[in-house]
């Protein structure tokens, strides 16, 4: 894959050791010679937000919502990933159609206040590569790709959308190498 490529939709391997990337779906946002960046997108804590969020002036954060994890840089950033635009058009941007990511103050204190959606979620932390690592990684093996697609992010239950990001490029989850010894009877 090229620098450039973004965005496109990472997914994990089986054998991926790293926990911060196990089973994972990243949207993969910014891929240049510089690095890349991007925000895992199945993994909603299981924390209540209102535990979490400490803001000046407190506002009351709906018992319901859940922040989602990112990636394991910087995770006291939030972002907000939408469906559609919300709030102020210069504090968002498209990473593609009916994928929007906002990093707008007000926007992300109205999420918190209001009951959760599942059109518009707040992450906090971002998965970050350096220059040349993620070609390694792909490289390597550790990660699949695939377009984005919104229904996908937006539309499936995020523990069901790794193995569904898997299906939808026409492979079996159980079918992939779960070791990376040889191969023999499983």
């Amino acid at each position: 894959m090229n620098a450039g490529a973004a965005p496109i939709l990472l997914v994990s391997m089986p054998q991926m050791a790293d926990p911060n990337f196990a089973r994972t779906v990243v949207l993969l946002c910014d891929y240049t010679e510089e690095g890349a960046f991007g925000l895992v997108v199945n993994r909603p804590m299981s924390e209540p937000a209102w535990r979490l969020v400490k803001t000046e002036p407190p506002v009351r954060v709906d018992p319901e919502l859940r922040l989602w994890m990112g990636g394991p840089v910087d995770p006291e950033r939030p972002w907000v990933l939408m469906a559609e635009a919300q709030g102020p058009d210069d504090e968002q941007r498209e990473i593609c159609p009916g994928v929007l990511l906002s990093v707008s103050h007000e926007l992300t204190l109205r999420l918190l206040q209001t009951p959760p959606s599942s059109r518009a979620r707040v992450i906090v932390g971002y998965a970050g590569w350096g220059p040349g690592q993620l070609d390694k990684e792909l490289a390597a093996s550790a990660w699949l790709t695939t377009d984005v697609d919104p229904r996908l992010i937006f539309g499936v239950p995020p523990e069901e959308m790794w193995e569904a990001a898997i299906r939808r490029l026409g492979t079996d989850p159980a079918a992939l190498q779960t070791s990376s010894g040889a191969s023999g009877v499983h």
